[in-house]
């Protein structure tokens, strides 16, 4: 059982695809949404918020998100575009791109350099 929240999004699939909904899906309003990619072999973040929440989907390919919220620590791996990883303020990650990887994340708040927190948990 995982400490982190993962919540499976409803999906719809037929012959001619599929199509997964993000409505009222998150335990937050989402304020700012961006996406990465071109990221292959990379490791991005590094840091955890002081209030910021934020929901990461993997819309194509892999990417495995540590997380340590300074009791426990995990490796999330997101490779399926109907799930969302919930990332508390209090949880540091890192987010490492498999090959042709897009992660597409909302947050509950705009970006704000002065919240985020940089020294990770001993």
């Amino acid at each position: 059982m995982s400490r982190f929240t993962v919540i499976d999004l409803p999906t719809y699939s037929e012959p001619r695809g599929s199509l997964t909904v993000m409505e009222n899906a998150l335990p937050f309003p989402v304020v700012r949404t961006y996406w990465i990619y071109g990221a292959d072999g990379q490791t991005r973040g590094g840091h955890r918020h002081r209030y910021t929440r934020q929901g990461l989907v993997a819309i194509s390919g892999t990417v495995s998100i540590y997380m340590n919220d300074g009791k426990e620590s995990e490796t999330i791996v997101l490779n399926k575009p109907s799930q969302c990883l919930v990332v508390e303020p209090e949880a540091w990650h890192t987010m490492t791109f498999g090959p042709g990887s897009m992660l597409l994340v909302m947050s509950s708040h705009s970006y704000d350099r002065s919240e985020y927190i940089d020294t990770p948990y001993e």
